[in-house]
């Protein structure tokens, strides 16, 4: 959701933007999904190259079609369509250490193309220790750089409220966005975007790609 969001809105202010999602098993809805936020720019297969039928960790699902998937083959593939756009987008496939192929996960990925993380949870009691265990987790040079958004329940509480708080104490200024409550009916294909969000996007936007530059209406 965030991803498709994130690249609905850059495509909207003008930003030439690719949106991945390499690897995925048990359908292709994210793939798709990520399509129509590039209003077509992409054929399904530059988006989503790597698709397995069983809904297994992709690891296990490609083994199940007699396929390997090694992250030189995604690195190279994310390069190539980078060579096009200004911004690419790359959703992974489950967690951080979550089996995408052969003896590698998002992290040997992100590794590999010395990309931003950018970390999504829930803004809700465990989210400070979930972000903490990832960044933890990431090798150090990436950790500084990573970016957090929690995404905000339909109510606040003292809980949500404090969160933010807790992780600004972890990661430099700006590297912490609240995507406010929206709906799941209205993500991300809904037209209008509610200016509390579009304000939490550009905030995105400029955390992950300060060369990227937006004016406060989400215009370049």
């Amino acid at each position: 959701m965030v991803a498709a969001l994130l690249t609905r809105h850059l495509r909207q202010a003008g930003v030439r933007v690719a949106a991945l999602k390499p690897v995925c098993s048990g359908g292709r809805r994210d793939a798709r999904v990520l399509r129509a936020a590039l209003g077509g720019a992409l054929k399904l297969d530059e988006i989503n190259p790597w698709h397995f039928r069983a809904a297994l960790a992709p690891l296990l699902a490609a083994r199940s079609q007699g396929k390997r998937v090694r992250v030189a083959q995604v690195a190279a593939h994310v390069r190539r369509l980078r060579q096009r756009f200004e911004v690419v987008v790359v959703e992974g496939a489950g967690g951080l250490l979550s089996p995408l192929g052969e003896g590698f996960s998002s992290r040997e990925l992100l590794t590999t193309l010395r990309a931003t993380p950018l970390v999504i949870c829930p803004n809700r009691l465990g989210a400070i220790n979930q972000v903490l265990l990832v960044l933890a987790a990431l090798p150090r040079a990436l950790a500084r750089q990573a970016v957090v958004v929690l995404t905000a329940p339909r109510h606040a509480d003292a809980v949500s409220r404090s969160n933010l708080e807790l992780l600004a104490e972890h990661l430099p200024a700006g590297r912490v966005v609240e995507l406010p409550w929206w709906p799941p009916a209205a993500r991300p294909e809904s037209a209008l975007t509610p200016p509390g969000v579009r304000r939490a996007l550009n905030a995105l936007a400029r955390a992950l790609w300060p060369a990227v530059s937006l004016l406060p209406d989400g215009r370049r």
